[in-house]
């Protein structure tokens, strides 16, 4: 499929049809933000979780009385979204139930993508339509991969990320054996307002804040490159990396994995989203490059 390139004249973005998938987000400059996709480490760049976001137990959930099967972060990520407008800073993705999906998803929904670049800034929304008879439930969450270090030279170990609010609560994590999110947390490593980065923090795979206090935060070198990302309409976050890649996940999310032993109706599932049929709901992301001072 053809990749579609929007540009602001400050900021080029190039998007996968498939999956409407961020690819590349470039300055003036042309230095590039988002990740090389490097397979040694993780060959995506930022899937689109829909409609559940995480795992399931056993790959498997119960809604309304039947059973079905989701891979990890469900099918989005794997479907071919349709081109429906395209300008030169501004493109529109969408992705209906079919056969296919209606299979394991047995639900009628609309996801639109869309992508707008504003100067220095690049916004994204996603909207979920109910064109259904019952009400739609579903998670959904971002999952981009910014360079970590950004360009500009400075270190990678210079990185933080600096959160509007203070986030003192535990930091979820998951059983690396099945996925799922394990009972309680850990004691936070954000210091106030920030996160130092470090690779070792991943090794227990992803940091989760389920009840996040904070819509924004900057990652980046204080004084050196920085990006601006902002998610009004989530309330959790997870960051991952492989330890040692040249990659850092920030992904807002309305959702996560099953906890270990869940075992309900899918409706019930901790950060589902159940829409009423003719209703939307709408999920954007802003992402700044700041100056360097």
């Amino acid at each position: 499929m053809e990749f579609v390139t929007i540009s602001s004249g400050d900021l080029t973005a190039r998007i996968n049809p498939f999956g409407a998938e961020l690819w590349s987000l470039t300055d003036a400059h042309g230095r590039e933000f988002m990740t090389n996709a490097d397979p040694a480490f993780w060959s995506g760049h930022a899937p689109v979780l829909f409609p559940i976001v995480g795992g399931l137990a056993a790959n498997r959930y119960r809604v309304d009385g039947g059973e079905y099967e989701l891979a990890r972060h469900g099918f989005a990520r794997r479907s071919a979204f349709t081109l429906v407008e395209a300008g030169e800073d501004h493109a529109r993705f969408r992705l209906r139930d079919s056969e296919e999906t209606r299979a394991v998803y047995p639900f009628a929904f609309e996801l639109e993508m869309a992508f707008a670049l504003e100067g220095t800034t690049l916004h994204t929304s996603a909207t979920v339509r109910n064109p259904g008879d019952v009400p739609l439930p579903f998670s959904f969450g971002y999952h981009p991969a910014f360079a970590w270090p950004l360009p500009g030279g400075t270190a990678k170990a210079d990185h933080v990320i600096a959160f509007a609010s203070p986030e003192p609560q535990v930091v979820r994590r998951l059983d690396l054996a099945t996925g799922l999110m394990l009972p309680g947390g850990e004691p936070t490593p954000v210091d106030g307002h920030h996160l130092a980065l470090d690779s070792a923090l991943f090794e227990a795979d992803a940091m989760i804040w389920t009840d996040l206090a904070s819509r924004s935060l900057t990652f980046g070198t204080p004084g050196g490159a920085q990006l601006a990302i902002a998610f009004p309409d989530m309330p959790m976050l997870g960051v991952w990396q492989k330890p040692g890649a040249p990659f850092l996940c920030i992904e807002p999310w309305q959702g996560h994995a099953d906890p270990v032993g869940f075992s309900g109706d899918f409706r019930k599932k901790p950060g589902i989203v159940n829409l009423e049929p003719g209703a939307a709901r709408t999920f954007s992301m802003d992402v700044t490059v700041l100056p360097a001072d």
